[in-house]
């Protein structure tokens, strides 16, 4: 039972955030309609090293650094939630 703060335009808004990440490839991890709040997991891209290590020798090093954000930052699983604040409004947060 949602509370009196949160409207039905805010419920949907919810709804629609949580509909449009699930297309995009994220999986609801937990969910609590209460409060209401969900989070988000997507899995990491697979990284291709043999391909990278190929590019790297034929551009002399220069890929080097690409490679190593594409490893670290890029390929890492995120999560995300999503839920509605005190004043009623529906926002997306990152989740360390």
């Amino acid at each position: 039972m949602k509370s009196k703060l949160i409207s039905d335009d805010n419920f949907k808004k919810f709804a629609s955030i949580l509909e449009e990440k699930t297309k995009d490839g994220f999986e609801v991890v937990e969910q609590n309609d209460k409060l209401p709040y969900a989070v988000l997991k997507k899995a990491g891209e697979k990284v291709n090293h043999n391909l990278n290590f190929f590019i790297c020798c034929v551009t002399l090093g220069i890929w080097t650094i690409p490679w190593i954000y594409i490893t670290q930052v890029s390929s890492k699983a995120k999560k995300i939630l999503v839920a509605i604040d005190e004043d009623g409004n529906a926002y997306v947060d990152k989740c360390f």
